[in-house]
């Protein structure tokens, strides 16, 4: 098994993504931490990669200098992962990509539909890899209920309901502190705040398990607190491309939700239900049956669910693990072995061309609007 050479900008000390993604990185031993620019402050960010056991000349204070160094390198990195703040994520993505490295990005993967076009050509004229993090999507029993789907086995899909609806932001006494604020601040995060920031997440997945595309949406969107610019609560109905009709709720103020990510999918012969809170069951009614608990590890699961599992049934496997996931796939990518289940930058534009397309009709009163982006219409 080959050891890849791996690299992060961004993902620093305090991060609530960093550790994640170097835990995720370094779980199978597919890669190495090689390299990193891992904050905005240069010292800051050489001194805690060394503290990682980064070496010192390849811990970097800042993206630009890790790519001058390690384009000069004869062991340079295979892959870097792009942990920053949402605005610099095209700049940076497209630097890394043009200058021949594989790259995975946070979502969302760019700021606007054309910049994220652009990182669709550019990766295709690389021949380099760019993938976005939707990791909920390589839970092993997500991959489970997709392969379920796409055999058949619930008839074709009908209704897709799905929610990512949390109460960590809906404080207002706490609304100005800074690692809730940018988020509903268009210069930080953009033209939508909880959509962009959790309801892609539902919308990528319900285009993954249901394996169709977003064609049509309607949107709703609240800023519940009055402070905030951008919205913290949104309703979103949409429409696939075959046909199934498909329901979104996502929100930062609902209180006493933890998580809140689940997914429905309902088709002729039967449903699933996948929830991030228990991850290691799907559950499945046949219609006109009985409902069933199918576990993580259990025999019988498809290719995907057996080869992402890696402790013995009833164990459980987290976030971090499906994190890892996202890095397994990339590794077998990297070495030649393609993984349809990797979302690369085509689920990245599709997702931005989504938010642009909910802000356009949350205005316009819910009007219903083509969500795909130009390229792809």
């Amino acid at each position: 098994m080959t050891t890849f050479k791996w690299g992060m900008i961004g993902g620093g000390e305090g991060s609530q993504i960093g550790p994640a993604h170097r835990l995720g990185a370094l779980a199978d031993g597919r890669f190495e931490f090689a390299a990193g620019a891992l904050d905005h402050r240069p010292d800051v960010g050489r001194a805690y990669a060394q503290r990682l056991g980064i070496a010192a000349d390849r811990a970097y204070g800042d993206w630009t200098e890790m790519l001058a160094g390690e384009s000069d390198r004869d062991d340079r990195i295979d892959l870097v992962t792009i942990a920053t703040p949402n605005a610099t994520h095209f700049e940076i993505t497209k630097s890394f990509l043009e200058a021949g490295f594989n790259v995975l990005c946070e979502k969302p993967m760019t700021m606007t539909v054309e910049e994220g076009e652009e990182i669709v050509k550019i990766a295709k004229a690389s021949g380099k890899i760019c993938a976005v993090n939707y990791c909920y999507s390589a839970y092993p029993m997500v991959r489970q209920a997709r392969a379920m789907v796409r055999a058949g086995e619930i008839g074709k899909v009908r209704l897709v309901v799905t929610n990512f609806s949390h109460g960590h932001h809906g404080d207002a006494t706490d609304a100005d502190n800074p690692r809730v604020r940018w988020r509903y601040d268009p210069a930080m995060a953009g033209v939508s705040g909880q959509f962009a920031d959790c309801g892609i997440h539902a919308l990528h997945m319900a285009s993954f398990i249901a394996d169709d595309e977003v064609e049509r949406l309607s949107a709703d969107f609240a800023s519940t607190i009055s402070s905030r610019e951008l919205e913290d609560d949104a309703m979103v109905n949409f429409r696939m491309m075959g046909g199934t009709v498909g329901r979104l709720w996502t929100s930062s103020v609902a209180i006493g939700r933890q998580h809140g990510f689940d997914i429905q999918v309902f088709g002729e012969t039967g449903g699933l239900r996948w929830a991030s809170e228990q991850p290691n069951q799907l559950i499945y009614t046949p219609v006109g049956g009985r409902t069933q608990v199918i576990e993580k590890g259990e025999a019988g699961l498809c290719e995907d669910a057996q080869r992402l599992s890696r402790v013995a049934i009833a164990h459980p496997e987290g976030f971090p693990l499906a994190v890892a996931n996202i890095y397994c796939d990339l590794a077998d990518a990297i070495a030649g072995e393609a993984r349809d289940g990797l979302p690369d930058a085509a689920a990245g534009v599709r997702s931005m061309a989504a938010v642009y397309t909910a802000v356009a009709s949350a205005k316009d009163g819910g009007v219903w609007l083509d969500a795909r982006p130009p390229m792809f219409r």
